[in-house]
């Protein structure tokens, strides 16, 4: 999972909205990446607020690690997102909406910062979904 990874790059013993925000934009290839994309959002923009806002853990973190309730109700979200476009699977444009719908956690923080806004990821989302 790549949330998890980011958590571990990070040296955290969580995975935060952010973690989950930075698995989508590295994953490159989905509806939420090119989201992302087309809203002018970058990776190294990312992971340098991301690296800002939390810095980095003392230690390097081998074991499981759980989301936090933030995380928890944004994956909640996503699920909600996907059951109302009346879709069958759980893909990275739900998290994403679920991100920016919970909107409290850090993920939804850095792309406010970055000048992204809740309705410009649904209306994205939306065009995004109805190309061929």
């Amino acid at each position: 999972m790549l949330a998890q990874e980011e958590a571990q790059h990070f040296q955290q013993n969580y995975i935060g909205t952010e973690h989950l925000l930075l698995g989508i934009e590295r994953e490159g290839e989905g509806v939420a990446a090119k989201v992302l994309t087309n809203l002018g959002v970058q990776l190294s923009d990312v992971r340098q607020a991301v690296e800002f806002i939390i810095g980095r853990g003392d230690h390097v973190v081998q074991d499981e690690i759980g989301l936090t309730p933030r995380a928890k109700k944004a994956i909640e979200l996503a699920v909600d997102e996907a059951r109302l476009m009346k879709h069958s699977y759980i893909g990275t444009e739900h998290i994403l909406l679920g991100l920016m719908r919970e909107g409290g956690g850090i993920a939804a923080g850095v792309l406010n910062s970055l000048g992204v806004k809740a309705e410009q990821v649904r209306a994205e989302t939306l065009k995004v979904l109805s190309e061929p």
